[in-house]
């Protein structure tokens, strides 16, 4: 599971984030759009919405999941 104390600054206030161990493959953006985007510059995603309703919480769930590397992060806030 993803290191809290590695997150990106950029990732929106609440339980779920991305850290740094991100490598930017597209999963979670695929998975839930409307709550992961792309740090263009940077290079990797980070969680630019925290989900609203259970639709967008069950889709933030199943990121963590599918990410290869395991850096989305759900720290139950």
């Amino acid at each position: 599971m993803a290191d809290v104390t590695q997150k990106y600054a950029d990732n929106a206030p609440g339980a779920f984030y991305v850290d740094n161990t991100c490598i930017d493959c597209d999963a979670c953006r695929q998975i839930a759009p409307n709550n992961f985007t792309r740090n263009e510059e940077g290079g990797y995603t980070y969680c630019s919405k925290q989900p609203e309703g259970d639709e967008e919480r069950n889709l933030c769930l199943d990121t963590i999941d599918g990410c290869p590397v395991n850096a989305i992060g759900n720290d139950g806030e």
